[in-house]
């Protein structure tokens, strides 16, 4: 699997988030769990809310989360993709695995490492615009939080 550094992203403009998840050392008392809050998508109808049907509202914190933590992208860009057509793609993705008898963590999993292990090639680059390289599921995630940014303004 070929990955873009740290030093390859912020070269290429991404600055790179530090997430906190999971435990954190409390002197005093036993660890805590953090709570992360994950964002609600805004089409139910399309994208990857849409494409999972019934399967959505469990398929939804564990498809953001496991993004997130694949691509360092925060929750908020993660949920602008899976509402997006790429996240429906995504999602169709997730569904092959289903039927394959993968159980649905295990199946969001399988999709994340796959989309991860493309990479951006000439042609989308050229495009969308997204840098060559980098890892396909990065590379769309940014993708959307970038026109999502655009469209805001």
């Amino acid at each position: 699997m070929i990955t873009a550094s740290n030093n390859d992203r912020e070269s290429l403009g991404f600055q790179m988030e530090q997430r906190v998840n999971g435990v954190i050392a409390n002197t005093d008392t036993e660890p805590t769990m953090t709570t992360t809050h994950i964002p609600a998508t805004q089409n139910e109808a399309w994208g990857f809310w849409g494409t999972m049907n019934d399967q959505a509202k469990a398929a939804w914190p564990i498809a953001i989360t496991a993004i997130s933590d694949a691509t360092t992208r925060p929750l908020e860009s993660v949920r602008t993709f899976l509402d997006s057509r790429h996240g429906r793609h995504f999602a169709d993705d997730v569904l092959n695995e289903l039927h394959a008898d993968a159980n649905l963590k295990d199946a969001i999993h399988a999709a994340t490492q796959r989309w991860m292990g493309w990479t951006i090639g000439r042609q989308t680059s050229k495009q969308y615009g997204i840098p060559k390289g980098l890892p396909y599921l990065t590379g769309f995630v940014i993708h959307c939080e970038i026109v999502e940014e655009a469209m805001a303004d």
